[in-house]
């Protein structure tokens, strides 16, 4: 198969696990319980059959039971829908559908000490100017959370480095997700120096129409932008999500590879301090460790640290 089968192939599994049911449990939970929340397991038929039940009081076409497949902790269900064979998965009492599962990666042989696995994720590069990606959903609680958080350093660390919000390559939170994402994509190619201030008025309550207003957007030719160009822009952002492999709100990229940060404002500014090949003196100014509330709202900090996909 190939890479263009295999993006094909997942995009149709996002959109019919996401878009069209809107749906989202974590996978984490599900193996902290063995694989079964109540402690009675059903066959993996009988399952199947209870989410294709579910699947068709949602969806917008028939969907069919077709195979079921026992993984150990859960059971993966093969339903087609739209002529399509496509995986989702089911726990195995038969209760909760589980948007998607993702492998944890075991460590090579040599790299682990005890119950400790080395760290293997890849090395931010360090350039004389970090290019600096955030991808999130507009309506994810977690990307807000994120952005939140990094508004703060981006203003700190201002033209030092080349940043912009993006958007990852697909929808979980319905159309009013995506007009927005369209909204924000066109003020931030053809309204940029108003973009940081509509995000965090945006960032207060979600009320896109008031923050047009109080930011001074032009509004016809954000109607325009929207029409005409807002898809070609927002492919170019789906493209680098998919390139870069980002599986959800929030993914920062530094410099072309996927960095692990904090989210307060302090521990954007360490993260992205740590990718200059010499740091400025802005990388030494305080700023604030306490990390935003997920959601809208300028609330007290919270430890969270969940994200949307």
């Amino acid at each position: 198969m190939t890479e263009i089968s295999k993006t094909q192939d997942n995009i149709k599994l996002w959109k019919f696990t996401t878009i069209i049911f809107a749906v989202l449990f974590v996978v984490a939970i599900i193996f902290s319980f063995r694989g079964n929340l109540t402690g009675h397991v059903v066959s993996g038929d009988n399952a199947g059959e209870k989410l294709v039940s579910y699947l068709n009081t949602i969806a917008d076409s028939e969907v069919t039971y077709v195979s079921s497949k026992d993984l150990g902790n859960i059971y993966e269900i093969t339903v087609k829908y739209k002529g399509e064979d496509i995986p989702v998965y089911v726990t195995k009492d038969g209760k909760y559908f589980v948007q998607a599962i993702k492998e944890i990666p075991t460590a090579k042989a040599g790299t682990a000490t005890g119950n400790v696995v080395a760290n293997t994720a890849t090395e931010v590069p360090k350039t004389s100017k970090p290019v600096v990606e955030l991808f999130v959903m507009t309506y994810c609680p977690y990307g807000t959370q994120a952005e939140k958080g990094i508004l703060e350093t981006i203003k700190t660390l201002g033209d030092k480095i080349d940043f912009k919000i993006r958007f990852v390559h697909y929808f979980m939170h319905g159309d009013q997700e995506e007009q927005e994402t369209y909204t924000q994509v066109c003020i931030r190619e053809e309204q940029s120096s108003k973009f940081n201030d509509y995000l965090t008025c945006f960032l207060e309550d979600g009320n896109s129409t008031r923050c047009l207003a109080k930011t001074g957007i032009d509004i016809s030719k954000l109607n325009s932008c929207k029409t005409n160009k807002a898809k070609s822009y927002y492919a170019i952002d789906s493209q680098l999500s998919q390139q870069y492999g980002v599986q959800g709100s929030p993914t920062l990229i530094i410099n072309g590879v996927e960095a692990s940060s904090g989210r307060s404002p302090a521990a954007f500014l360490s993260t992205i301090c740590s990718a200059f090949s010499s740091k400025p003196q802005e990388c030494s100014v305080s700023l604030s460790s306490t990390t935003p509330n997920p959601g809208f709202g300028y609330n007290a900090g919270s430890s969270s640290s969940g994200s949307c996909g």
